[in-house]
């Protein structure tokens, strides 16, 4: 569940994006394993063994556990409960009811009643949707549950409340009856759209009919509103049994005492007498291919997916494994020349991939996606999209490829092998869930770090070459076309795709490698030098100031062992830019970053960073310019010169200029169709006062920008170095480094311009404002409320809007969810502000049934009424201040965390050594200084209404 509860549709995953990136390689390798080629001799691989710092048992009753101390986070602990049990199990009355059951796990156990669960867990501070979580799939049924460990009693109480989901769930009839509404929004939230039309349409032909297609976890409406209690109880007393289940506990405790703690809670639960068989389903074989064209009114895209589907070969032993790192090799390198065709001046098509992965019901498949710029393109796009398939199928990868990809595939096992005594809880968890589930080797990473080492060399290219005539196949083939409905006419018919995808690649020739020998950095710039140096010994930073003006904050911290990251900063952006040349101007960082550096084209860069662990990207935004980056101590200096070289050599491409106009016209062609879109493009609209700089721009706009404009405000925003400061945060020695900063950041140029932004003026308006639009088909509504105003930034203010933030969020949970059963995730998201000024805008939003806006509206009205009159409950005082507790005490000691406070506190001018005593503040929460700060931030004098119908409710109206 994404929010609080909710359901997964497992593999099956419908992704549509115009600029995405993809084919990175995977932190660790997931043990899948292919079927084996079939010129392959069977060959009897050695047994993975199971990393011996995880306890695995199994109780009298079946259960099974899994234990692994593990101390990052410190005094924290992931809990869960994995269960084999999914929709796939449902009897027809029951459809629906895994994941309605997963739902009333929440509501109401033998040992906690009703909501108790959930009071006791934030007053515990374990934050609702956030932290306390669970999902249904189509095989299994998983609740999460992260516990601090030093508080003993509220540690131990999770395994009573794991042992309430696995075996004593209450199921009270006016639980059920209550949560109905909350399942129906749920379904209204993720359905009701063009993804969940289409997906009725082609998901049955991808899944051969099978018991996948009848059983989509959110199951039926009519069920939802109507089974009977003791249908859903059936279902749990069939399913919910120890033998099909598995706690899973990682976190920072006495292994031995949490052994103790899973018998001594879970031993009594029973299996049913004369239980019922765990039947596997599976995706049956289909011959041939089918082909199946579907339309939507509101889908923006023209696109083609088609699946080759393959069995599962179950190979869990060392053969499998080093099957599943050729497949990366694989999808990797032919994903790479796919990257590199959106690179052209006018590239084929909008996005492209062809990977090979696990699929379902024991099947894995090669799954090929090209997304066209329009319908008259569709071709173009499957035929760039197959092409590479076949030139890889016809000639194979290249030498410098593959030497490439397995460069890059052991930086990333050497990063996880560096990180391994710094890996968080919730990273083993997902591997001893698998493992319960699909028998999926847990060697751990020692194990896999050798393995690597001592077998990457050994995989032969010719092994690689032969993956694409395996994968590729005219049989268990479904080709699917998807498209906006008035693109119906210009589609071709299945005989027509089906000619297409077969003649595809004919003409293939051999791929190229265009790779450039040049060094990076010819010449190293001339060092600056360290003028300054202050310490800061709350925070642990030290601050240089180098001779041409650039600031360097320093935080050396051991919260990683391979992980540096950088950001740097100047003020001005593109509230600099003039309103004539804003449309090019915002492009600019996207095409410079998208162009290379110096000599070398972005392809040409990224082959020659590849084997390193190194990320630098400039950016642009309205009040700011400036890098952020991260990097391994390794590649600390190819990070500083790429900095250097993005000050001193940016690149223009002309290809990427006229690829980025391409595909973003190609986007914008359709994106009318779309009602959240519409509704997006309202929503900026309305806040900005329609400021053509918050909007999204027309096809006539971009017709008007050009590269030399861009590229010129881009070298003007990141002339003058001197008014920027650097962040630096990770595993460094700062007397180490100085030498490498003076050289390439004290080399940066600067003119002393002392530049800064301008403020726009741009404001949500004053006043009260409602504004509807009627777009769609689906029975859906979407709400936003957006109180705004004026806002004094400082520490006091902003605990308190974040307190009012969460204690909104609670009561408008209780209300809008449990108790009006009206929505199902309810977003409260309060944002402040001190550049250019004080501003402060809380937005309530929410989707509903388009005939409960106005009362939904008015109960979130009268909660914040009820607030503003009599300030907090203190039990919600005391949820927040817990939940905000757990929260800093974890970012504390993360990376990314200090990173963005520190380079944030220097932007805004505040102390950052005040963070220390966050945890001390939040005793300055009370319920009457929330009722302050709703009547002050809440008074309504500036409310916007917001508010999405569909298409039929405007006749209504008229």
């Amino acid at each position: 569940m994404n929010f609080n509860k909710g359901y997964t549709y497992a593999a099956i995953v419908l992704f549509v994006a115009a600029n995405a990136s993809f084919a990175q390689v995977k932190r660790k390798p997931v043990v899948s394993p292919r079927e084996k080629p079939i010129t392959a001799v069977t060959v009897k691989g050695d047994i993975i063994p199971a990393d011996p710092a995880v306890i695995i048992g199994k109780l009298p009753n079946g259960l099974t556990y899994y234990i692994r101390k593990n101390v990052e986070p410190k005094n924290r602990a992931e809990l869960y409960l994995v269960n084999k049990v999914g929709s796939v199990l449902e009897s027809d009355p029951q459809q629906g009811l895994a994941h309605f059951t997963e739902h009333m796990a929440f509501n109401g156990t033998r040992d906690f009643p009703k909501n108790q669960l959930v009071n006791y867990l934030q007053k515990s501070g374990v934050k609702f949707g956030a932290d306390l979580n669970a999902y249904t799939s189509f095989d299994e049924t998983v609740f999460q549950l992260p516990l601090p460990t030093d508080s003993v009693k509220i540690f131990e109480k999770g395994f009573s409340i794991l042992s309430n989901w696995a075996g004593y769930v209450s199921f009270d009839t006016d639980e059920i009856n209550s949560e109905r509404g909350v399942v129906l929004e749920e379904e209204r939230l993720r359905g009701k759209n063009a993804q969940q039309r289409l997906q009725q349409q082609w998901l049955p032909v991808v899944l051969n009919n099978s018991r996948y297609a009848q059983r989509l976890p959110i199951g039926k409406v009519d069920i939802l509103k109507t089974f009977q209690p003791e249908t859903i109880k059936s279902f749990y007393h069939d399913w919910y049994r120890p033998d099909l289940q598995a706690v899973v506990v990682v976190g920072d405790f006495d292994p031995k005492k949490v052994e103790q703690l899973i018998k001594d809670n879970f031993s009594a639960l029973k299996n049913p007498a004369n239980e019922r068989a765990r039947t596997k389903y599976t995706v049956p074989y289909e011959a041939g291919t089918k082909v199946k064209i579907a339309t939507d009114k509101e889908f923006p895209y023209t696109m083609a997916q088609i699946f080759i589907k393959h069995p599962k070969d179950n190979d869990k032993t060392t053969i499998g494994y080093l099957e599943d790192m050729r497949t990366n090799i694989f999808n990797q390198m032919l994903n790479n020349r796919l990257s590199e065709l959106t690179q052209k001046a006018d590239p084929p098509f909008l996005f492209g991939q062809v990977n090979y992965s696990g699929f379902l019901g024991s099947q894995d498949a090669l799954t090929e996606i090209a997304v066209a710029k329009s319908a008259d393109q569709l071709k173009l796009a499957i035929d760039a999209v197959l092409n590479e398939t076949e030139r890889a199928r016809k000639f194979g990868f290249t030498e410098t490829e593959f030497t490439r990809a397995k460069e890059a595939t052991m930086v990333a096992m050497e990063n996880a092998w560096k990180e391994r005594d710094k890996t968080k809880s919730v990273s083993f968890v997902g591997e001893y869930q698998r493992n319960f589930l699909e028998s999926e080797p847990i060697p751990g990473i020692d194990w896999e770090y050798q393995f690597h080492k001592n077998n990457i060399n050994k995989i032969k290219l010719n092994e690689i070459n032969a993956l694409a005539g395996k994968f590729i196949s005219d049989q268990n083939r479904d080709i699917i076309i998807m498209a906006p409905e008035k693109e119906k006419a210009k589609l071709p018919n299945e005989a027509t795709v089906l000619s297409w995808v077969n003649t595809a690649g004919k003409g293939a020739t051999a791929y190229v490698d265009n790779v450039s020998t040049q060094p990076l950095l010819a010449t190293p710039p001339v060092a600056g030098k360290v003028t300054a140096e202050q310490k800061d010994a709350l925070v642990g930073t030290t601050t240089l100031t180098l001779s041409n003006g650039v600031k360097v904050i320093l935080k050396p911290t051991d919260f990683k062992n391979d992980e540096i990251l950088i950001t740097g900063y100047g003020m001005g952006g593109t509230s600099l830019a003039p309103d004539a040349d804003f449309i090019s101007d915002n492009m600019a960082d996207n095409i410079v970053g998208s162009s290379g550096i110096a000599g070398f084209n972005q392809i040409q860069l990224a082959k020659m960073l590849s084997g390193k662990n190194v990320n630098v990207t400039p950016y642009i935004n309205e009040n700011s310019e400036g890098i952020s980056g991260s990097t391994s101590p390794k590649d600390f200096e190819t990070a500083l010169q790429l900095i250097y070289l993005y000050f001193t050599q940016p690149r223009k491409d002309a290809d990427i200029w006229q690829s980025t106009l391409t595909q973003t016209k190609s986007v914008l062609a359709n994106r009318s169709l779309d009602p959240q879109s519409v509704f997006a493009d309202t929503v900026a609209a309305t806040l900005s006062q329609h400021n053509f700089r918050r909007i999204t721009p027309t096809v006539a706009q971009l017709n008007t920008a050009s590269l030399d404009k861009a590229y010129a405000f881009y070298k003007s925003r990141f002339a003058d170095a001197g008014g920027f400061t650097f962040t630096l945060v990770g595993n460094f020695d700062a007397e180490q480094i100085k030498p490498l900063l003076e050289q390439y950041l004290g080399s940066l140029p600067a003119t002393n311009s002392h530049e800064t932004y301008k403020d726009l003026g741009i404001r949500a308006p004053q006043g009260l404002v409602t504004k509807t639009v009627y777009k769609g088909i689906g029975d859906k509504s979407v709400v936003q409320l957006v109180f705004s105003g004026n806002y004094d930034y400082n520490e006091s203010n902003n605990l308190q809007m974040d307190a009012l933030e969460e204690v909104l969020n609670i009561k408008l949970i209780e209300r809008l969810r449990e108790k009006e059963s009206g929505v199902y995730s309810p977003q409260i998201r309060a944002s402040y502000s001190k550049i250019p000024v004080g501003r402060y805008n809380i937005t309530v939003s929410f989707s509903c049934a388009p005939a409960n806006v106005d009362k939904l509206i008015a109960a979130t009205m009268e909660e914040i009424a009820k607030v503003k009159e009599s300030g907090a409950q203190q039990v919600d005082v005391e949820k927040f201040t817990a939940e905000e507790k757990r929260s800093t005490e974890v970012q504390l000691k993360e990376n990314s965390f200090w990173l963005g406070h520190l380079s944030g506190s220097s932007q805004t001018g505040t102390n950052p050594d005040l963070v220390l005593d966050h945890i001390k503040n939040l005793s300055q929460i009370t319920p009457q200084t929330v009722k302050d700060a709703a009547n002050k931030y809440l008074s309504g004098t500036n409310l916007i209404k917001l508010i999405l119908y569909p298409e039929k409710n405007s006749q209504a109206v008229k």
